[in-house]
């Protein structure tokens, strides 16, 4: 019965002789481990001198019975699956099993698929449990090995984001992120915020380019009551919502020439001046720009004043685009899977070669947020434990990347087709992580020697 290549181990605890012997005759033909008790205050001692894998343990008992095994047990058996057996069972007996820790209860007499089907059901149940405990670790892994606030990624490009983000957070100097839309630069942002001293302030975003140019200002810095009609009240601008903490200014590169001044005297002065406002305001505020746009060209163009551009240009996060880093494309999809699936509940676990093939050849223009909208959108679509080219839009390409590997393979040995893209994988991976075997083997999920084995078969050259 069990599916391991290790028995697992069961203790009978019964007064009654016959009931130890049969159920043990029988489950040791299942392929259980077999130990015994006559009475609770003998199964207490038993678990308490060794880890039983489950336990089948009647209620009504001299010495000590079932219950009582159950209450004193509960900490040394936290590991086990319990099941409770009686003659005299009721449902509220065995509702009081269950909050006591039993995982299931048999009435007698049964028979004896009752109790295989019991038996199958907390196998289930304990596979399940460490799957889900392996997924835990797999994300945990990610998040402290490959990630940075909510970022994701392992190739150097990304390392070196990282390090930079790191550094950022411990001081309060201006940050410039700078890369193509869809990069990030918000995580990037929050992950500066959130892992430096301002921590527990405010975290306030602006888009520079989604506010029209005549509120912009007042947004910013705030009006006094009467600086315009329907001022009827004075009002904290932006600046001032995030003092103590972070000010993102997101598309920084599209702001008004007329504020770029404005914006120059707060980051120097610390202070600013509400609209139709006689007095400055104090503010302490850590401010990190972003923009898509090549800031050193808008100054050229006289399109960005080059003061501030200096001003904000302290410390610079470039963030790569995803079709530079295709080596974190795995990884980011695995990210997204774990998050999407338990979104939608669905049992997803990873993407087919097939798919990740015409994911790592797609040129991603809306880079990290076009990914994880086709991963959300692959998930919701799939019908099988993995997701399928089937499950990617169409305009991704696929009948043409079908037609392709079509060609490509000359037939239809599967064996040839796997090597093929293990090779081709495995030369992404290394490409990706410059040559790195450790890391590639991390990101590839195999052994380094799998992984030195599969460079010599396929005469891998580095």
């Amino acid at each position: 019965m069990t599916q391991s290549n290790e028995a697992k181990s069961l203790l009978i605890i019964d007064d009654e002789e016959n009931m130890r012997h049969m159920l043990s005759a029988m489950l040791k033909k299942m392929g259980y481990r077999i130990d015994t008790a006559q009475d609770g205050q003998e199964g207490l001692e038993k678990v308490k001198a060794g880890h039983f894998d489950y336990i089948l343990c009647d209620i009504k008992m001299p010495q000590k019975d079932g219950m009582a095994f159950l209450n004193d047990a509960r900490i040394v058996t936290e590991s086990s699956t319990v099941i409770m057996m009686s003659a005299y069972g009721t449902i509220d007996t065995a509702i009081e099993a269950m909050k006591l820790g039993a995982y299931d209860f048999i009435s007698k007499p049964f028979k004896p698929d009752e109790v295989y089907l019991a038996l199958k059901k907390a196998e289930e149940r304990e596979s399940l449990k460490k799957e889900n405990l392996r997924l835990k670790e797999r994300i945990q892994e990610i998040s402290s090995n490959y990630q940075f606030g909510n970022m994701i990624g392992n190739s150097p490009a990304m390392k070196m984001v990282f390090n930079l983000g790191a550094k950022a957070a411990q001081y309060d100097t201006t940050v410039l992120v700078t890369g193509e839309s869809g990069t990030g630069k918000e995580l990037v942002a929050r992950g500066i915020h959130y892992a430096g001293a301002r921590k527990n302030g405010n975290m306030v975003p602006v888009n520079c380019g989604g506010i029209p140019e005549s509120l912009l200002e007042s947004e910013l810095f705030g009006y006094v009551k009467g600086a315009f009609t329907g001022a009827d009240r004075n009002k904290k601008g932006l600046f001032q919502e995030a003092d103590g903490g972070t000010i993102f200014l997101d598309e920084i590169g599209e702001l008004p020439i007329s504020l770029q001044v404005k914006l120059l005297r707060v980051l120097q002065e610390n202070e600013v001046r509400p609209v139709g406002g006689a007095k400055t305001i104090r503010v302490d505020v850590r401010v990190i720009a972003a923009t898509a746009k090549d800031l050193e060209e808008e100054v050229r163009a006289g399109r960005f004043r080059e003061d501030l551009f200096y001003r904000l240009n302290v410390l610079r996060v470039h963030l790569p685009p995803l079709r530079e880093r295709s080596g974190d494309i795995p990884l980011l999809c695995q990210f997204f899977i774990n998050n999407f699936k338990n979104q939608f509940q669905k049992n997803i676990e990873g993407i087919s070669p097939g798919a990740m093939t015409i994911l790592l050849d797609h040129k991603w223009p809306g880079n990290v947020r076009e990914l994880e909208n086709i991963i959300e959108r692959a998930v919701v679509l799939a019908d099988k434990h993995i997701i399928l080219p089937e499950n990617l839009p169409m305009e991704f390409g696929i009948k043409r990347a079908s037609n392709r590997m079509d060609d490509f393979f000359e037939g239809f040995s599967l064996k040839k087709a796997q090597k093929i893209v293990e090779k081709r994988l495995i030369t992404r991976a290394l490409e990706s992580t410059g040559g790195n075997r450790t890391q590639a083997a991390k990101l590839l999920e195999i052994s380094i020697p799998s992984l030195l084995s599969k460079i010599k078969a396929y005469e891998i050259m580095l």
